[in-house]
């Protein structure tokens, strides 16, 4: 395991700093959902004591992004496909109403980069989607749903979905390292933006519906491969 942050700089707190790099690498996938935690080796590839990496772990703990394990280490958190259910259950009910809001309240420099952000999962994307990590792909699809929220002028709503696109992100790049074909944002998203631009909240809320409940469907079902897959694995050891 090699950090690629490396050592911090000390113009914010080293609980500060630590907790974000730490975040970063769970969240890029540098650190892999289940790869276990150990306060000495992380404190000496940031170059900081084992005080601010514990912080850092006990608080990435309360966000569950870390977890306990049986023996008390302490790991990535992997997510499970009742999990993955539930996050998107969570999705479906927040970001219809981000869809319809952002319909109504998205400024002209808003839809723009909306805009961009499709042509470019358009444009990247089969053939040449193999020019692109998984963290990028995945990128594009964040990058999206957040300015969505963002667009819909709800500051509360954009919390609340900040929240569960942390988790999410664990969920897609699980799924992701198995298939990266699982994440089929183009014509999903262009619907989304069309009925946006166009200012039909009743078709971007319909539109973004859709669009969760099959990405969710691909999701679980990749995990069920992926959990099976597993388990020959275990019976043949």
């Amino acid at each position: 395991m090699g950090l690629s942050f490396r050592a911090i700089r000390r113009t914010q707190s080293l609980h500060e700093q630590t907790y974000q790099a730490l975040r970063t690498a769970i969240l890029s996938g540098e650190l892999a959902g289940g790869e276990r935690l150990i306060e000495t080796q992380l404190a000496q590839m940031l170059n900081v004591s084992r005080t601010p990496v514990r912080e850092a772990l006990c608080q990435l703990q309360r966000e569950n992004l870390v977890t306990a394990d049986p023996n008390n280490g302490l790991r990535v958190a992997t997510l499970s496909i009742a999990d993955a259910a539930d996050l998107y259950d969570c999705r479906l009910a927040l970001e219809q109403l981000s869809a319809a809001q952002a319909s109504q309240n998205a400024t002209p420099a808003q839809l723009k980069q909306l805009e961009s952000i499709v042509q470019q999962a358009e444009n990247t994307m089969p053939p040449r989607s193999g020019e692109l990590t998984n963290y990028q792909l995945l990128y594009a699809d964040c990058q999206f749903h957040r300015l969505l929220a963002q667009s819909s002028g709800n500051p509360w709503l954009v919390t609340l979905l900040d929240q569960v696109f942390d988790k999410m992100i664990l969920v897609r790049l699980r799924t992701m390292q198995y298939n990266p074909g699982v994440l089929e944002i183009r014509s999903e998203h262009r619907r989304i933006y069309q009925a946006v631009s166009e200012q039909n909240a009743p078709a971007a809320a319909q539109a973004i519906k859709e669009h969760l409940i099959a990405s969710k469907a691909r999701v679980i079902k990749e995990i069920q491969e992926i959990e099976q897959q597993h388990g020959k694995i275990d019976k043949l050891k």
